[in-house]
């Protein structure tokens, strides 16, 4: 028999950026907030002499664990779909702070083409340039609303960037100058301005310099220690939850969390939320804490699961294309990258998670697609992440992988090998789809997540476009020797990383038909419960998500207050 606990006015479903936000934003206001996180707390403590790559980048310790939850995967419907056993294609962590923890820190606007893609396409190339089967829509909302709200998250974590000069895009003046230029970005940004291509400083929010935000929050600047990605900051140079909005509502004494506690179901009757059932994973004890607002603010796979589970809105069916819970799962198509290698020697070990330079001049729709066999396009760029010794050995193609005259090689290139790599959009397909699997189940008997994809010719080309684009600039760059990794793609391997970048399940959108939540983020179906994150996405652009799920988070938290104030549907 779960415990009852006294009724609080939010409870959050996950502590990461989206919960740490929603937190900050409205116990400032007065609102009493608990927060359920699966993991456990974390600060700075946790990450002092802490950069063991094994440990960390290899044995993934912030992450989920797999044996008690994960996702089954398959390619197509005809096939059995099988338990994702040991993390490759994406990482999903845990704790207070979630994947903001151990991110790399690029952070973009998504474009203003993004939030209005089927509009926008059909406007400039007819119905007819979208292929059957891709579910593009609007996301029913502008990048014109949503500006302010980019300007509140870029504020709160202190960006450090330069504004984008390819004509066209968005002028954005950050908080902070870029970070570094070292001779590697150097030579891959004058070999592009040779193109006649744009490049700039990659959105950093690994600070440039000191720096204190608008809640009155001071950290320091970015040591370039080359443990970002899959680490946690001890210097809070890196932004994350745990460092800027998580203190916040703290300080404020209205929020509580409560960590080691699985949500497995968010109560509902008559189309309004009661609150939410929870286990503590260290004693097996299960609660339901009753709110007025239930916030599903895990990673994008736990919030589509839990709401499956919880059957709270339509589940998406592949066959007819209805329904909206598991509709456009979408990914990050992350193109054949140009390793060339050269005479000279670069400091490849010094690095920060978001030091580097890129182009946009293939992104988005800034490119005429009328002749092309794809939609939207991708970042072009170079990142200087620092080259930890386990997972970095680039060797010239037709070196053997063992033996002596590998060990040669590898000493040889170590630090004079750099790569040129584009990373692109990922468009929505009636049957790439997320579900619950039919016959694996998590820890407390709950079906797991199933995951249905698998890349499409749209995908192919774009890969191949791309890759073509990365050797150009790389050979401008002067190499002696380039490696194309990537080559002829074939299906979706999840083995291998790729990128932390899912999106969609729990989409937004103006229709109820193929949305699941309006502009604020509220479910259509159930008007006291609120799915910010990249869930939300309709599709993924050719930019790192987090910067949106920022913004996002800031109108769901306006949007919570409404809600409380006045009740009822806001849009």
């Amino acid at each position: 028999m779960a415990t009852k606990l006294p009724k609080t006015d939010i409870v959050l479903v996950g502590v990461g950026w989206v919960g740490g936000i929603i937190a900050a934003e409205l116990t400032k206001k007065g609102y009493k907030v608990v927060g359920i996180e699966r993991g456990k707390e974390r600060s700075t403590e946790d990450y002092f002499m802490a950069h063991d790559e094994l440990r960390y980048a290899e044995r993934k310790e912030m992450m989920q664990d797999l044996s008690k939850e994960t996702i089954t995967f398959r390619h197509n419907m005809t096939q059995r779909a099988l338990p994702y056993r040991e993390w490759g294609s994406f990482l999903i962590g845990e704790g207070t702070g979630g994947s903001g923890e151990h991110w790399n820190g690029q952070t973009y606007r998504f474009l203003p083409y993004d939030f209005e893609i089927y509009s926008e396409t059909v406007k400039r190339y007819g119905k007819g340039k979208i292929p059957k089967g891709m579910m593009l829509q609007d996301w029913g909302i502008t990048y014109e609303e949503l500006e302010p709200y980019f300007d509140k998250f870029d504020a709160m974590t202190g960006i450090s960037g330069e504004a984008n000069p390819l004509p066209g895009s968005p002028q954005i003046k950050y908080p902070n100058p870029p970070m570094l230029e070292t001779p590697a970005i150097k030579l891959f940004k004058s070999a592009a301005k040779d193109l006649g291509y744009h490049p700039y400083h990659l959105p950093s929010n690994n600070l440039s310099q000191s720096y204190t935000n608008p809640d009155g929050i001071s950290r320091g600047a970015c040591q370039y220690c080359g443990f970002c990605e899959r680490f946690g900051c001890e210097y809070g140079a890196k932004a994350s939850p745990v460092v800027t909005v998580l203190p916040v509502a703290k300080e404020t004494g209205n929020f509580e969390v409560r960590t080691h506690s699985v949500v497995r179901k968010v109560l509902h009757t008559n189309g309004k939320a009661t609150g939410v059932l929870y286990v503590d994973i260290r004693t097996g004890e299960e609660f339901i804490q009753e709110a007025d607002v239930v916030v599903v603010s895990a990673y994008q796979m736990n919030n589509i699961k839990l709401l499956l589970n919880s059957q709270l809105g339509r589940p998406y069916d592949p066959v007819t294309g209805t329904g909206v819970i598991g509709r456009n799962y979408a990914y990050q198509t992350i193109l054949g990258t140009a390793v060339g290698f050269f005479d000279e020697e670069f400091n490849l070990y010094g690095g920060a998670g978001s030091l580097g330079a890129q182009i946009d001049d293939f992104n988005g729709d800034f490119f005429d697609h009328t002749d092309l066999d794809f939609l939207h396009g991708a970042t072009i760029q170079i990142t200087q992440l620092g080259d930890r010794p386990i997972a970095n050995n680039q060797v010239p193609a037709g070196v053997p992988t063992w033996g002596k005259e590998f060990k040669d090689a590898s000493v040889t290139n170590a630090n004079r090998a750099l790569i040129v790599k584009a990373q692109g959009a990922s468009l929505p397909w009636q049957d790439n789809y997320i579900d619950l699997d039919p016959t694996y189940k998590d820890a407390f008997g709950d079906p797991l997540l199933r995951m249905t994809f698998n890349w499409k010719d749209q995908d192919r080309q774009l890969m191949k476009f791309m890759g073509e684009k990365s050797a150009e600039i790389m050979k401008k760059m002067g190499a002696k020797d380039i490696k194309i990794n990537g080559g002829e793609v074939g299906d979706y391997d999840i083995r291998n990383y790729q990128s932390t970048h899912n999106t969609g399940g729990v989409i937004m959108g103006s229709d109820p038909e193929t949305s699941a939540l309006n502009s604020y983020l509220q479910m259509w179906d159930c008007e006291n419960v609120f799915v910010p994150g990249a869930s939300a996405f309709a599709q993924n652009s050719g930019y790192n998500p987090t910067g949106t799920v920022g913004a996002l988070a800031y109108r769901a938290a306006e949007g919570i207050e409404k809600y409380l104030k006045t009740g009822g549907s806001l849009v």
